[in-house]
């Protein structure tokens, strides 16, 4: 670790890294002997300084003979690393023979190739295997010639990353083999030799593992790929080569409602730099098309969610083969969890986050969905913390971000509201009332009156009070309102860890970054009111006059200021407005201000733009951020990280990337199989960085039972032919239920409590729910989903599956 600026025991400041132990939140102990230091106060940063760690690599003559640990991937299969060892040896030793690789299933090649492993095995005597597995190592030959575009991927993705770590130096390298398969990918039923035949075309290797027919099926399938971000562009390209969606029955949907930036092509490589700016799902089938022109591809720039059903109807569900989500949100991933759920569509999930990437399979009846299980959401810092009390760097730029928006888009588009129609907004105010109105209206006036900018050093006083503001006076009033030597109402000292004490800061037209920040709030200012900005403006010394020029007041701390110290608090407002005439008094105020301006006076609200390097804005928010750094000693960052933590950057790499999509791919194989159980299926955790690589069989679903029947969160009871209420009671009492409440929606259609409902038993169930919900159903569907409350023959509730209603 290293600790910077102590109070007291100076000799931690020498920024020498030091050992510790006993780390709990904000303390520690130093493993060395302190009894000559200082005594310690109070402050201090620690970081933790990772130290490099030497490995000895084998030579790899020797490694064959003794490989020691393998990395294990798949703990059910912990005896196949060693086996696998021996067989590429083998494989090798084959080559050199033979002087080429195994041909795809010859039975006479497998055998020589088993032979070859056996006897590899006996010379490593008690270091061998006990079992050398002829029905592994039949597989292992009979595709040792081909190359599958998921393997490629999926192993791409990892010797890529090894590359960077041995050029960085940074994270552990994989030490020192690490073996993986798929076998579980292979077809589950036994295929007539014929099957695996080459149809001399450009599947031909895929067909010698696999078979024509699962060919087809891929090439037949009907494929939904949600996204077409990193993910969704190694989703295409895979597909494509793979050959899915290629034949004439296959369609490929893909959907995504973003545009493409300068920042996604480090990563998202179907798009090229003058592709900035257009339709993501557009661009990156066209690149999949010309990976492969049979690809049957439709891009769509819709987003997925209630609000595009009509595009995404019922019929689109039904027809598909599966889904593949590409998304970057959880929100997002849910509904489409819902919608497979519902259509009993398999789902092949995936993420990333940086050198982390994880894979879920979700298939209709043998594993439980992705809404099943929940990670707890990510902590957020309280806001009083960001407010005023900051203790990284994290929390400062949160800060300038938020200051940033208040600004420069959100008060400038309030002011435009209120320009647009004054009446109208002035109504809306007076109703609210409340904390929220009054700030609304303050920071308007305060806008067009007090701060008004009609001329470029107008911009700079106002840069130059803002500064004032931030960083001076406002640490002024915090630490007048809490002393440094304040106390908590238990007596404990107000200051103590995570609180780090502020310092207000002194304005210098000679320190760079004071000038850094005035320049960049000036111009951001000026482009709101539509004032040109001059050329002077990036001249440090003709800026530092206009600055000057500034008066600014002196500041004088004030008794009695509510500062939010609560970490529950979701709110820095103070409550609601008692009095309307609050509100009305700035109403007027403003109805005057608004008299003086020029007609049709409209600001320009600026949206937040990171990956823009000459637009200011990460120029304003890396200033913002390291002066409230200064004040309270934290270290500051330079523009590239302020920019990766403000602009809330998911760090994305192509190595994940690939390998996520190629591990999923490998399960595609299966699902278009179909004939696969739940434990041939894989979801995996991997971490490139560690490496460590954890793959797992999926969840099998919760099964309820009744009598002979048993049903899971999958199953959705069907009944066609448009029944009448009474048809529907009477189709579950044929199963041994007894329904006695039938709801649509919100709205109750029957209950057998309630007389006068005895006269719906004979109505079609559609016309009770067109009738009760007084709403029509829209002509993309065909029936409704009913819930349906039921009993046993002894009374005991029993928790039935949504039944669907089909009226067409």
């Amino acid at each position: 670790m290293e600790r910077n600026h102590t109070r007291g025991m100076k000799e931690l400041n020498d920024g020498k890294p030091r050992k510790i132990k006993s780390v709990r939140p904000y303390s520690f102990t130093l493993e060395e002997d302190t009894t000559n230091f200082g005594t310690y106060v109070k402050g201090g940063i620690v970081t933790q300084v990772k130290q490099p760690r030497v490995l000895n690599f084998k030579p790899l003559r020797a490694a064959l003979k003794d490989p020691g640990d393998f990395l294990l991937s798949d703990f059910s299969k912990f005896d196949r690393p060693p086996l696998l060892h021996i067989a590429f040896q083998a494989l090798d030793r084959f080559i050199c023979e033979i002087g080429r690789f195994p041909v795809a299933r010859s039975e006479e090649d497998a055998q020589k190739f088993i032979s070859i492993a056996g006897n590899i095995n006996e010379c490593l005597g008690e270091g061998g295997v006990e079992d050398i597995n002829p029905k592994l190592l039949t597989h292992f030959a009979f595709g040792a010639r081909a190359v599958l575009n998921p393997m490629a991927a999926m192993f791409g993705g990892i010797v890529g990353q090894e590359v960077v770590k041995a050029c960085s130096g940074k994270f552990h390298p994989l030490f020192q083999f690490f073996y993986f398969d798929s076998v579980e990918s292979l077809p589950v039923e036994p295929l007539d030799p014929i099957d695996f035949k080459p149809l001399n075309n450009r599947y031909d290797a895929q067909i010698s593992v696999f078979g024509s027919k699962l060919q087809k099926n891929l090439e037949d399938a009907k494929v939904f790929i949600v996204g077409s971000g990193a993910l969704g562009c190694e989703f295409l390209k895979n597909v494509a080569l793979m050959g899915v969606s290629c034949g004439s029955q296959g369609k490929l949907t893909i959907t995504d409602d973003d545009v493409i930036e300068k920042s996604n092509l480090s990563r998202q490589f179907l798009f090229r730099d003058w592709n900035i700016g257009q339709a993501k799902s557009t661009v990156a089938a066209s690149a999949a098309v010309s990976i492969n022109p049979q690809l049957k591809i439709e891009a769509l720039q819709n987003r997925v969610g209630p609000e595009t059903e009509f595009v995404f109807n019922d019929d689109f569900w039904e027809n598909l083969t599966v889904v593949i989500n590409a998304l970057d949100n959880v929100d997002a991933r849910l509904y489409v969890d819902q919608r497979c759920l519902y259509f009993q569509k398999p789902l092949l999930e995936s993420g990333t986050l940086g050198a982390k990437c994880n894979t879920q399979m979700v298939i209709p009846h043998l594993t439980e969905n992705y809404g099943a299980s929940r990670d707890p959401p990510e902590k957020q810092a309280p806001m009083c913390t960001v407010h005023s009390f900051p203790h990284n760097i994290d929390h400062c730029l949160t800060w300038a971000r938020s200051e940033f928006e208040g600004l420069l888009e959100k008060t400038p588009a309030e002011v435009n509201a209120y320009l647009s129609n004054p009446s109208e907004y002035a109504t809306a105010m007076r109703n609210a009332a409340d904390a929220q109105a009054k700030d609304n209206l303050e920071r308007i006036l305060q806008c067009l009156e007090q701060e008004k900018c009609e001329t470029f050093q107008d911009c700079v006083t106002w840069a130059r009070l803002r500064f004032e503001d931030y960083f001076v006076n406002r640490v002024k009033q915090l630490t007048f309102t809490f002393p440094e030597d304040a106390t908590t109402s238990t007596g404990a000292p107000f200051w103590s860890a995570p609180k780090r004490f502020p310092r207000p800061l002194q304005f210098s037209t000679t320190d760079p970054s004071h000038l850094q920040f005035i320049m960049a709030a000036s111009i951001l200012r000026a482009e709101t009111f539509g004032i040109p900005v001059p050329d002077w403006v990036k001249n440090t010394k003709m800026l530092a006059k206009a600055v000057e020029k500034v008066i600014v007041p002196d500041f004088q701390p004030k008794e009695g200021v509510k500062i939010e110290t609560d970490e529950r608090a979701t709110s820095l407002s103070t409550g609601s407005v008692d009095d309307a005439a609050v509100i009305n008094e700035l109403l007027f105020k403003l109805e005057r201000c608004r008299n003086n301006l020029p007609s049709g006076f409209r600001m320009k609200p600026i949206q937040f733009e990171k990956d823009d390097d000459t637009n200011y804005h990460m120029d304003l928010i890396a200033g913002l951020a390291n002066m409230r750094a200064r004040n309270y000693s934290i270290p500051e960052v330079d523009k590239l990280k302020a920019k990766f933590i403000a602009g809330r950057i998911i760090p994305a790499i192509a190595t994940s990337t690939a390998m996520a999509t190629g591990l999923v791919c490998l399960e595609l194989y299966k699902v278009l199989d179909g004939a696969h159980k739940v434990e041939d299926y894989r979801n995996t955790f991997a971490n490139l960085a560690l490496p460590l690589f954890s793959m797992a069989e999926p969840v099998p679903p919760k099964v309820m039972k009744h009598r002979d029947m048993s049903w899971t969160v999958w199953d959705r009871w069907i009944l066609r032919g448009n029944p009448t209420v009474r048809e529907l009671i009477q189709w579950l009492k044929d199963k041994g239920l007894n329904a006695y409440s039938i709801s649509y929606g919100s709205c109750l259609l029957f209950n057998n409590m309630f007389p006068r409902h005895k006269e719906r038993l004979d109505k079609k169930v559609v016309d009770v729910a067109r009738e009760i919900a007084k709403e029509d159903l829209p002509p993309y569907r065909s029936h409704l989903d009913v819930v349906v409350a039921c009993e046993d023959d002894e009374d005991n509730d029993i928790n039935i599956p949504q039944i669907s209603i089909y009226y067409r």
